[in-house]
């Protein structure tokens, strides 16, 4: 059998409608579908209808306002952006220009600091250094132990070249060496005493013995140091009489090692002290007898001996007293 055909339908052509412009600000009307696309809808109606390019992308951004040119909109949003960066550039400026103040002040009060600190600093200085409350003044200066042996003065005239100088500048140890070297002198203590003042205390050297030179008599010390010198033998010191040579400076310091193992009381006895040699030292006491010491060794063991000798009344008749054998002492008689 031959297969029957549906007639066909013609299809209906539709006629193109004319397309208005819309007016520039009105809003465009919706597009009618067209007759063939509705035929299509109507042969397939359970088919799907395939998303359109870009429809993900349209969901993402439905939320997002959408730009459209109309004059509202143009107006709007570039307004509104600028205005925010607007604040906040606005806001950082006033932020880093405070930042700026702030740093410039605790600039100007630390250098302002330091001013004032160095401003003390000079004012101590001059104080100090150049103001005339710190001057020497010689009536402040307080002296002490000066005796007759001491040339007074010769201090004055040493503490008289620092009249007027700062106090603070002052070379303390210097002006004490100036004092130990003058005669009599054996030590010199100098401090200061604010705002203008000295303290020096003199200890002076004490004459041990006395000794021949020229027409005069030379006053020694225990160190054999120059004290004074005097026209007559001194009624309170031993004579020395010791040859003159190469060796006379060991025969004096022996001699005068004998002296200064001598106890006072046998010392101020003492009438005059001699030695050829310094192992053969003897002296005269000037109410008593001859005393052979011999060398300078075992000088305070020696003295103590003798001691005992002329307080018992042991070596009251003897002429001479030999000690140079202190654990061995001698006495005899001469004709």
């Amino acid at each position: 059998m031959a297969e029957r055909r549906p007639p066909s339908v013609p299809t209906q052509r539709s006629q193109p409608t004319q397309r208005s412009r819309p007016t520039r600000g009105a809003q465009a009307e919706p597009r009618k579908p067209s007759a063939d696309r509705q035929a299509s809808t109507r042969r397939s109606p359970a088919a799907p209808r395939p998303e359109p390019r870009g429809a993900a992308s349209r969901e993402n951004t439905a939320s997002a306002p959408v730009r459209t040119r109309g004059p509202e909109a143009l107006a709007w949003q570039p307004v509104r952006q600028r205005e925010r960066v607007d604040t906040v550039t606005h806001r950082m400026r006033e932020r880093l220009a405070e930042r700026r103040r702030t740093e410039r002040r605790r600039a100007a009060v630390k250098w302002g600091r330091y001013g004032l600190a160095a401003g003390v600093v000079m004012l101590i200085v001059w104080l100090v250094l150049r103001s005339p409350v710190f001057l020497l003044d010689p009536a402040k200066v307080e002296l002490s132990g000066v005796t007759p042996e001491v040339d007074a003065a010769a201090i004055d005239t040493v503490l008289a070249q620092y009249d007027g100088s700062s106090l603070a500048l002052l070379n303390v140890p210097h002006v004490a060496d100036q004092l130990r070297d003058l005669v009599g002198v054996q030590d010199a203590t100098v401090e200061r005493v604010w705002p203008a003042g000295l303290r020096v205390t003199i200890s002076p050297r004490h004459p041990v013995a006395a000794i021949a030179s020229g027409g005069g008599f030379v006053l020694l010390d225990a160190d054999a140091v120059k004290v004074g010198e005097a026209d007559a033998a001194p009624a309170n010191l031993p004579v020395l009489d010791i040859p003159l040579g190469t060796d006379n400076d060991r025969i004096l310091d022996a001699v005068l090692e004998v002296v200064r193992n001598l106890p006072q009381d046998v010392l101020d006895r003492v009438e005059s002290v001699g030695a050829e040699t310094e192992d053969t030292v003897a002296f005269t006491l000037r109410d008593g007898p001859r005393v052979e010491w011999g060398s300078s060794q075992d000088s305070a063991l020696k003295a103590q001996v003798l001691d005992v000798m002329l307080t018992s009344g042991a070596a009251s008749a003897a002429d001479v007293i030999d000690v140079s054998a202190p654990t061995l002492p001698i006495t005899r008689h001469q004709d």
